[in-house]
């Protein structure tokens, strides 16, 4: 990131101060492709792209490179079984049931690949059925898992990635998945982990996409304020009569879908802290700690609660710090571990981590938290931050 880029990101944020929560924004009527890597710079993507907050997909040209796409893939085009059997046949991986609904998801099996590669070949010699059901191989963990060296490179774009990094740093877990299966086999209608955005790579074959920007997914709600399972089914056409059309992007070999940030289209919807505490708020007056309690459910729904999120802000908060105090140019992050991440980019990230921990500190359930084992204290760290913040506004 230049300083130009960070001064109008900046300049962005600010306006979007005293917006009101939830707030729609209206939906693009098309999905730009971005063709030439080469003319494309990561500052046409911030401006155009991640700060809009809206998708666009990438061309094959941008991932030519990978080792995937020169191994897992035959010359016609298709999986290479054989290649996927010789590296990574006894890798056990998760399969998922899509013919089967289990709330707003499918219930998955583990087994090894070449069990699954197996199943996949029967599946298409009979016509594309199976007694056993649609299986789609999906959320399969390979680079951590498994030596996934040259299997694909980061783009540029993505390289301030805060969730994996602060995963990577813990080295326990991390949000890379590897998705394969058969034509048929499908995601039901989710938005990401955390809102957070993502982006998707096909490797071989062709994958349809269905995007609904933050807010419509609101006028698709059944009576009971559930999301529905699949926003294709017939029975949902009165219901999405009330919001814009869905964006449709097909998604070609080689392609790269950039998933903006509470973007819904086809994963599973997460549970937040309002919707724990609306679900059992007959128990306030009676259940002992009730306000932890919530927290608790909040983490098994949601996968963090309070408590995590102010680690996972620290984490990458004493990281940027980290490489400012040992930044010796442009580009060069010796603190951070070559990700190639810049002064300029350092600063911006420490600026909306300063805002994000400020509501975090002044909103009432994290009040109610012993906080006393933070280190440092959620209030020192906010200081540090909004006082760097200050100190490299002429950076």
């Amino acid at each position: 990131m230049d300083r130009e880029t960070r001064m109008f990101a900046e300049s962005h944020f600010r306006g979007l101060r005293g917006c009101l929560p939830g707030r729609v924004f209206p939906t693009p009527d098309h999905v730009d492709f971005i063709e030439k890597p080469d003319s494309f710079s990561y500052a046409d993507f911030f401006k155009g792209y991640l700060l809009p907050n809206v998708p666009c997909v990438f061309s094959s040209a941008f991932t030519e490179g990978w080792g995937s796409r020169r191994h897992w893939v035959t010359p016609s085009g298709k999986p290479d079984f054989d290649y996927l059997l010789q590296n990574y046949g006894d890798v056990v991986v998760p399969v998922a049931n899509c013919g089967v609904q289990e709330y707003n998801s499918n219930p998955k099996e583990y087994m090894p690949l070449r069990d699954y590669i197996s199943y996949w070949k029967e599946f298409i010699q009979q016509d594309y059925s199976s007694s056993r059901g649609c299986l789609y191989l999906k959320d399969w963990h390979l680079c951590r898992d498994s030596c996934a060296e040259g299997v694909f490179t980061l783009p540029t774009y993505f390289s301030s990635d805060w969730l994996n990094e602060y995963w990577d740093y813990l080295d326990v877990d991390d949000y890379r998945f590897i998705y394969m299966g058969p034509a048929g086999t499908w995601s039901p209608f989710h938005a990401d982990i955390f809102r957070s955005f993502s982006w998707s790579v096909n490797i071989c074959g062709r994958k349809k996409w269905f995007f609904f920007p933050p807010g419509q997914e609101e006028t698709l709600r059944d009576c009971h304020g559930s999301l529905p399972y699949d926003v294709t089914a017939f029975t949902l056409l009165d219901s999405r009569q009330h919001c814009s059309p869905p964006l449709e992007v097909t998604q070609e070999a080689g392609e790269m879908v950039f998933v903006p940030s509470g973007w819904h289209h086809q994963v599973h919807n997460l549970q937040e802290l309002r919707a724990v505490q609306r679900e059992v708020s007959e128990w306030k007056d009676t259940m002992p700690d009730w306000h932890h309690h919530c927290q608790v459910i909040m983490k098994s729904c949601s996968g963090i609660n309070f408590e995590e999120f102010y680690h996972f802000l620290k984490v990458i908060a004493e990281r940027r710090l980290l490489l400012l105090a040992t930044e010796t140019g442009p580009g060069e992050g010796e603190g951070n571990e070559g990700t190639g991440l810049g002064p300029q980019q350092a600063a911006f990230d420490i600026s909306r981590i300063a805002e994000v921990l400020a509501s975090v500190v002044a909103h009432p359930d994290f009040e109610k938290l012993d906080t006393s084992v933070f280190s440092p204290q959620p209030e020192d760290l906010l200081q540090q931050l909004e006082e760097l913040v200050a100190a490299t506004a002429s950076l």
